[in-house]
């Protein structure tokens, strides 16, 4: 598929202080298929439009007015909790722990992380926010680090090998059963076993409500 239809039929409300990055984030979401439906500078109105319009997927800046801190982003987690798995994708120039755990506290998914400085291909982009709005989800390699860095991993977590630790890293970037194998040179059928191994270990259970991969990667995020 083109990279011109992959956003096709998606409603997107945009989230951005900066006029000039606002902008280019409209014309390229545009440019691949996306219907913009609105787009905000500030957090209270990104709260009412999020909730009046309840789009496919927000992409949304974290430092926003009136108080240029945290606005942008703790109106999307206001919104989601009135408009359940309403699907978020942060794009910031910050990692924020906090949030990011947050987002991901209702094991729901359809939540994204990434680094402006580090989305150095459309294609990336482009595809995380349509991972996002299929309810899935896309976390920056350097956000997961941050949020690893100098925290004690919980038992649960000890009891994976060091390659099933790796291909949960990977499912928290939102990779695919196809990619990790592609990434780590093995069967997409080897990739499978590890995530049920991974499963098991951490008490995550077949459920009618399946949403074990999100619910893995918040146990890795929380470690």
């Amino acid at each position: 598929m083109s990279t011109e239809r992959r956003g096709a039929g998606v409603r997107v409300v945009l989230a951005e202080d900066l006029a000039l990055l606002r902008d280019g984030l409209h014309r390229l979401l545009t440019a691949s298929g996306f219907d913009v439906i609105a787009c905000v500078d500030n957090g209270p109105e990104l709260r009412t439009v999020l909730i009046e319009q309840r789009p496919d997927v927000a992409v949304v800046d974290v430092r926003m007015p009136p108080n240029h801190a945290d606005d942008g982003l703790r109106a999307a987690i206001e919104a989601r909790a009135v408009v359940p798995r309403l699907p978020v994708l942060v794009l910031s120039q910050f990692v924020e722990p906090l949030y990011a755990r947050e987002l991901l506290a209702d094991g729901e998914g359809a939540v994204g992380y990434l680094l402006k400085d580090r989305v150095l291909d459309v294609g990336q982009f482009i595809e995380a926010v349509r991972r996002v709005a299929a309810g899935g989800t896309a976390m920056d390699p350097e956000v997961i680090a941050e949020l690893l860095t100098g925290r004690s991993r919980g038992r649960s977590l000890d009891l994976l090998s060091p390659r099933e630790r790796e291909v949960l890293g990977l499912m928290a970037e939102g990779r695919s059963n196809s990619a990790i194998a592609a990434r780590l040179f093995v069967s997409e059928k080897a990739v499978a076993k590890h995530i049920n191994g991974i499963f098991t270990k951490l008490g995550l259970y077949l459920s009618t409500s399946d949403n074990r991969r999100v619910l893995a990667v918040l146990a890795y995020l929380d470690s």
